[in-house]
């Protein structure tokens, strides 16, 4: 890298600043069947009163690009905390577990700073889960971002048949993240492009795209002792990698968990919507994707080969799965979102047209296709069930985020010179 110049660096990497990762792509579909023992609402609830701007109250308008997407101060928090919801206590739970991360790390969306969320997560500390709705009415506030108006996807942990070397039946390779995959950040270059990432590798004196998904699956890392290990299925590879972590079952009966560790850099595609627009697929499920796939194999083939993505990964041995924020992510509590409008590590309460979603989650990971202020994918965890859930989430409504309390106001006092600016913010790494 160091035997390039910046100019030779910027004319390289001028055409691909538009990345997607490991973004997670679950179609549309039929609602999942409810969930015995799981937190739920019994109906779909109403959508959030639209929050407008109380006259005389300050509306931000500093830098960030949270405050340019539009913030209005919320309704009263304790009017729309459900009352009879579990998810409560398991977003409590997530919340606190996010803290350590919460309060070091810079925030991409500029609303807030580590310091922040210092008091809600001292409190929390100390705070009975069984009481976790008192402890989001004493420490949050309700702030619009946009038109509040949402919409959420689901993803879960695939559980697929698999092996550490490869046989006869199971010889499709999970690779381990290449070491000429590198990633740079564009802000050493220029103050324009500061918050921007890309990943490629150095070719003679050229930094150039890393090796798309046809590359790589016909075999241009093979020989190269990445192979971590093996699938027995590569459409259920295919699913896996869009989840972005999952377990192998082995033939012994053992359980491997591998999770995401890089991506090749190359935009993300999602095949329902490429196939559905095609006429190929009619309801768009994940059930209906893999169906097409498995009965067209050649023409399977290349579709897959359309989403130019690829991921990488890594055995995890300890909890997981892990989020963006490098924890383990929480099911039915976690919800992926846009990190630059969405803090990572902030509550977030939905109200949508489906019932499982409804309630607190909270932000603890990122998705190459989820942007925009008010786009969600909830996590539900392993097993069948979730993913029966995760296959068919397609919901619409509210949401409103809970900050801490008084970060309205000082948002609102702030001038746009004075306002953190995501300029000057450390991202977090791509996904």
């Amino acid at each position: 890298m160091s035997r390039l110049s910046p100019a030779k660096w910027l004319l390289a990497l001028a055409g691909a600043l538009a990345l997607s990762a490991c973004g997670r792509m679950i179609p549309p579909g039929s609602p999942g069947a409810p969930l015995p023992g799981r937190p739920q609402a019994a109906t779909p609830r109403p959508p959030l009163p639209t929050a407008t701007p109380t006259p005389g109250t300050p509306v931000p308008t500093g830098v960030g690009p949270a405050v340019a997407a539009g913030l209005t101060l919320g309704p009263d928090i304790d009017s729309l905390l459900p009352t009879d919801s579990p998810r409560t206590a398991l977003a409590f739970r997530a919340f606190r577990l996010s803290c350590p991360s919460l309060t070091r790390r810079s925030d991409q969306s500029g609303l807030t700073s580590g310091s922040d969320w210092q008091a809600a997560c001292t409190a929390a500390a100390s705070w009975s889960e069984a009481n976790a709705r008192e402890f989001f009415r004493r420490n949050f506030e309700l702030v619009q971002i946009g038109d509040g108006k949402a919409y959420a996807t689901g993803y879960y942990e695939p559980e697929i048949a698999g092996c550490r070397t490869a046989t006869a039946t199971c010889q499709t390779p999970l690779y381990k993240r290449p070491a000429d995959l590198i990633e740079v950040d564009l802000g050493l270059f220029s103050d324009s492009l500061k918050g921007k990432r890309i990943r490629g590798k150095v070719q003679a004196a050229s930094f150039i795209p890393y090796d798309d998904r046809a590359a790589i699956t016909s075999g241009s890392l093979a020989g190269r002792g990445l192979e971590l290990a093996y699938a027995n299925d590569p459409i259920e590879l295919f699913f896996l990698e869009i989840q972005g972590s999952g377990r192998l079952r082995l033939p012994d009966g053992g359980i491997m968990r591998v999770g995401y560790d890089g991506q090749n850099g190359r935009d993300y595609t999602g095949i329902g919507k490429l196939m559905k627009d095609r006429g190929l697929i009619q309801a768009g499920s994940m059930q209906d994707i893999m169906n097409y796939l498995r009965a067209n194999p050649p023409q399977g083939v290349a579709i897959m080969n359309e989403n130019k993505s690829y991921v990488f990964f890594r055995e995890l041995t300890g909890a997981g799965p892990l989020g963006a924020m490098g924890i383990p992510v929480t099911p039915e509590a976690t919800v992926a979102t846009d990190p630059t409008l969405v803090p990572l590590g902030a509550p977030v309460l939905l109200s949508l047209d489906r019932a499982e979603p409804n309630g607190l989650w909270v932000a603890q990971d990122t998705g190459g296709a989820i942007k925009g202020s008010n786009r969600f994918d909830t996590f539900w965890g392993a097993g069948n069930q979730a993913r029966a859930v995760a296959g068919g989430m397609s919901a619409r409504g509210s949401a409103l985020l809970l900050l801490p309390i008084g970060t309205y106001a000082r948002l609102s006092s702030q001038t746009p010179s004075s306002t953190p600016s995501p300029t000057n913010v450390a991202p977090t790494p791509l996904r």
